[in-house]
């Protein structure tokens, strides 16, 4: 028993207390008094009982605490949690260097050039290579990946090559300045529609395993198959012929602006958010409803139909609670969904958000802008 050797004298002596025999403590003529007082005495008794023994001859309970202690002194004094959590935050980092690393290299190989887009083909070489200078694309391309990973590390994701000219004007803005109201909608289309899918989901999951192989059942699972395979695009044109060009409930661009009041804002993001609703309820609805019904034939389940419980109490408060963890983690899956795969919604939409943004900047040759965006997209996956 190598690893008792690290136990302090103080730590001894609480095993000794908690764990011997009252009679071993007794032979030696230490009470519980004075047990203080007789510390040596207790450090001889702790010493020569777990030599003589090990762990083999210790309770389950001191022996418990013993391999713990070794466990600790071999591993750290973390809590397991805590050193799970520090992995995975370093295992992310790790992740988003190498999606970063993946992204500068995609936009380098991209074919064209943003100085020969601005200055026209009529331009010279020299004045290609002086815009070219102004805006940094001379140095290699690692010196210019490494500037730009240390001015993400710090929040500064650089300039925008929106509003250069040729004629040397410079009206740029900062990559900051144009994704924030960008993302600020994204992010208010992304709460609208979690707001109406993950409770429809659950509930649509929840009553498809409580009637299970009904004709509602049937009906909700041919539905959501539809919906999962249909692309979003199809959706989203669908949903704008019949709601804004048959019949003129909704605008078919969601041309939202900051003036808006809050309910103006619902309303133009009415389609896109129903669009995004159908997409990602058919995942929640179905997961919520395989984990209920893989739970009812569990034994608990069984005892509480014996007992007459209704079947929507057993599978509210017992088969619900129970089956949270593969359900959490679609929910988190499809919520994340909600910032990064709305490209395409927004782009039919027209709707002012990131991807709409990131889609714009692509066209245009937006270097910077287009990598601060997918370095968030990236980022709210991992």
């Amino acid at each position: 028993l190598i690893e008792v050797n690290g136990y302090t004298l103080e730590e001894k002596i609480e095993i000794a207390k908690r764990h011997l025999l009252p009679k071993q403590i007794e032979e030696h003529g230490i009470s519980k008094k004075n047990i203080a007082v007789g510390k040596p005495v207790l450090e001889t008794i702790v010493d020569e009982y777990t030599r003589e023994s090990g762990v083999r001859g210790l309770d389950n309970r001191t022996a418990k605490v013993v391999r713990n202690r070794a466990r600790q002194t071999k591993e750290g004094f973390l809590h397991p949690i805590v050193r799970t959590i520090i992995q995975r935050l370093l295992l992310g980092l790790f992740t988003l260097f190498l999606v970063s690393l993946i992204i500068f290299s995609s936009i380098e190989f991209l074919p064209g050039d943003f100085g020969e887009a601005v200055l026209g083909q009529a331009a010279t070489k020299e004045t290609v290579a002086a815009f070219r200078r102004e805006l940094g694309l001379d140095l290699p391309a690692y010196q210019r990946y490494f500037d730009w990973v240390v001015g993400v590390v710090q929040g500064d994701f650089g300039q925008s090559f929106s509003g250069r000219a040729s004629s040397g004007q410079d009206r740029s803005r900062s990559v900051i300045e144009l994704i924030g109201p960008r993302l600020k909608n994204t992010l208010f289309l992304a709460t609208m529609t979690a707001v109406i899918a993950v409770p429809l989901a659950l509930f649509l999951g929840i009553t498809a395993a409580l009637y299970r192989n009904s004709i509602y059942d049937r009906v909700i699972n041919a539905t959501t198959l539809t919906t999962i395979a249909t692309p979003e695009f199809f959706v989203a044109y669908i949903l704008m012929l019949l709601l804004s060009s048959l019949y003129n409930v909704f605008p078919s661009l969601s041309g939202i602006r900051a003036d808006m009041t809050f309910w103006d804002k619902i309303y133009v993001s009415t389609l896109p958010s129903l669009t995004l609703t159908l997409v990602i309820v058919a995942h929640m609805m179905r997961m919520t409803r395989a984990a209920i019904i893989n739970l009812l034939a569990s034994p608990y389940i069984e005892m509480a139909r014996l007992k007459g419980i209704s079947s929507s109490r057993i599978i509210v408060r017992h088969a619900l609670p129970n089956a949270w963890a593969p359900i959490a983690t679609v929910i988190a899956f499809n919520l994340a969904y909600l910032v990064v795969g709305v490209v395409v919604v927004e782009v039919v939409f027209t709707y002012p958000g990131i991807g709409q943004l990131m889609v714009d900047a692509v066209r245009t040759r937006d270097v910077p802008v287009v990598q601060a965006c997918t370095v968030i997209f990236a980022g709210t996956y991992i």
